[in-house]
């Protein structure tokens, strides 16, 4: 592509972009977006199934895939929610540059880099073919369909090996925890709460009913599945998906109602489900334990112990403030052990927000917040006035409230079986609101 396509408001950061513009409609340049797609679709359907080594040639793959696809299309504006990731990276690299252990924060920044490849093949391919966006969560179910049947088979396994994901002294004791092929509960739960929004979703979409029983399947297994790892952060975090998915379709199912019966719908539809969680959490021993756990302070040992990590993880803020100690959880286990309290080891701050300022310091979280803010105006507009996209945007929603929720006591967001799900579904908004120039296909992803 020559430079007389390159207009005068092109940020000078994206001017690379387009120089292979006539090698797009080559044989091989034609195929580029398909061939993205099927990666796309082999790395979500084996999230929970690959090892990491076949999880990081796929997302190596992906980001090479983005470069030749940058380099064959026209540049285009940055957009909203580019803007704050590429906030959040300039951060990054300024933390990487200041740490006080360079290499091991660059192997963090290293991984970010890399899943941000993998979000920018997402939204170019959603950019110029919206039918993906169908495959990949289909890819996404199919795999959360083979990882919740084998966790849920593990119930009728030997739970000797189940049981050693409680503490004995923990008042849940004896509670029989699934992990699937993940091999950690709370991990499974932590990757399974994501793509149930996106469930539901795609059983409201999906009109032909082979594929709505799919989707239904994977959503119902899904649920029992993190219902039964006891992860009580994911149980936290699935109760805010669902609360921001009842209230959104009961004020759009009632937009034509008397405006008193308008305002009282979704308030009694709420307080209707909150009644039922608290009959089953009342009558259910299982839940009400691992409920009542939460309430028991120091009491439990495991908030004992993530208590004592948040202690050490402020007092790692308040030393570096600025610009922390870098991406990654390689610098964080190299500093950690300073401040840490006697027989507290940890691999990371059990806390999005303090694992972000603990990172990138203070700037690194506003980014961060910034981030999440503006992702959630962003699908609140779609929903609003894209009706072909408010199903979509609903699911997206439902997604940040939930890892936003779960994400205030752990930090599983950050492993790429959780974290990707989360940046495909920042891809599905950046892409249906790419800025003029752009493909614009996202806008008739309905």
């Amino acid at each position: 592509m020559g430079d007389s396509s390159l207009s005068p408001a092109t940020p000078l950061l994206l001017r690379w972009q387009g120089l292979l513009a006539d090698w797009r409609v080559g044989p091989v340049g034609s195929r580029l977006v398909p061939i993205a797609g099927v990666v796309l679709c082999a790395l979500m359907a084996g999230l929970p199934l690959v090892t990491r080594a076949g999880l990081s040639l796929l997302i190596l793959a992906s980001g090479l895939l983005w470069l030749l696809l940058a380099l064959a299309r026209p540049a285009r504006g940055i957009g909203a929610i580019n803007a704050w990731i590429l906030a959040i990276l300039a951060v990054s690299l300024l933390a990487t540059g200041f740490s006080p252990v360079p290499a091991a924060a660059a192997k963090g920044l290293l991984k970010l880099v890399s899943y941000l490849g993998v979000y920018a093949l997402m939204q170019e391919v959603l950019g110029a073919a919206p039918q993906w966006w169908d495959r990949i969560v289909g890819s996404l179910l199919g795999g959360s369909l083979v990882t919740s049947v084998i966790g849920l088979r593990q119930l009728y396994a030997d739970t000797s090996q189940l049981a050693r994901w409680v503490d004995p002294t923990s008042v849940a004791a004896g509670t029989v925890r699934i992990y699937s092929t993940l091999d950690n509960p709370n991990l499974l739960a932590g990757y399974l709460l994501p793509i149930l929004p996106l469930a539901l979703v795609a059983a409201l979409r999906w009109r032909r009913p082979a594929r709505r029983l799919f989707a239904l399947a994977a959503l119902t297994l899904g649920i029992a599945t993190l219902v039964l790892t006891y992860s009580r952060g994911a149980w936290m975090g699935l109760v805010a998906s669902a609360a921001v998915i009842v209230l959104m379709l009961a004020i759009r199912q009632t937009r034509h109602w008397p405006p008193l019966w308008r305002r009282l719908a979704p308030l009694l539809v709420l307080l209707g489900g909150a009644a039922v969680l608290v009959v089953l959490v009342v009558q259910v021993e299982a839940l009400r334990v691992r409920v009542l756990s939460l309430l028991a302070g120091r009491g439990d040992s495991s908030n004992n112990f993530r208590i004592n990590v948040w202690l050490a993880a402020l007092d790692m803020i308040q030393a570096r403030p600025w610009l922390g100690i870098g991406p990654g959880n390689d610098a964080f286990n190299l500093i950690y052990p300073l401040y840490q309290q006697p027989r507290f080891n940890a691999l990371s701050a059990y806390s999005i927000p303090l694992e972000l300022a603990v990172e990138a310091g203070i700037p690194g979280l506003l980014a961060g917040i910034g981030l999440v803010v503006t992702s959630a105006r962003q699908a609140l507009g779609l929903w609003r006035s894209q009706p072909a996209l408010a199903l979509p945007a609903m699911g997206v929603l439902a997604v940040i409230a939930g890892l936003g929720v779960q994400g205030l006591t752990d930090t599983i967001f950050f492993r790429p079986e959780v974290q990707l799900t989360g940046w495909f579904c920042l891809a599905t908004l950046a892409a249906a609101t790419a800025p003029a120039g752009g493909p614009g296909g996202a806008q008739r992803l309905g």
